[in-house]
């Protein structure tokens, strides 16, 4: 069974940047659109971001636009968050999810329950603070 693993996060500034990173075992991760969440204390799960396996097509949430950028790296199996210009509504647990038939053009991309239970990361602490 495919196993998400992400990681980076932490603490900045206002202002500052963090990337986080997003993989799969078995190098699958190609073959699979992939999702980035958020949730902050006391709010619903949001979808911040979304890259697609074929075309690479990719969608943001409005309050990340231009300040946020999906990739994917082929050759690391790998997708990264680069975020820029943090904002302290910014802070919350980042989670990344994976779905093998996603579109991220199409609407949907940001409804965590459009991506499998067990194609979850186990989330990563993103803090903005002065």
């Amino acid at each position: 069974q495919l196993q998400v693993e992400q990681s980076g996060g932490g603490s900045v500034q206002p202002g500052g940047s963090l990337r986080l990173s997003c993989t799969a075992s078995e190098s699958q991760l190609n073959f699979y659109a992939v999702g980035w969440f958020r949730q902050a204390p006391g709010k619903e799960r949001e979808g911040v971001s979304c890259i697609s396996s074929n075309n690479g097509g990719t969608n943001y949430a409005d309050s990340v636009k231009g300040r946020f950028t999906i990739a994917r790296d082929k050759a690391k199996n790998t997708v990264y968050l680069q975020m820029d210009s943090l904002k302290p509504e910014d802070t919350g647990v980042y989670s990344c999810a994976v779905e093998p038939y996603l579109n991220c053009l199409r609407e949907g991309w940001d409804d965590p329950h459009n991506y499998g239970m067990d194609y979850w990361g186990k989330g990563t602490r993103v803090t903005v603070s002065s």
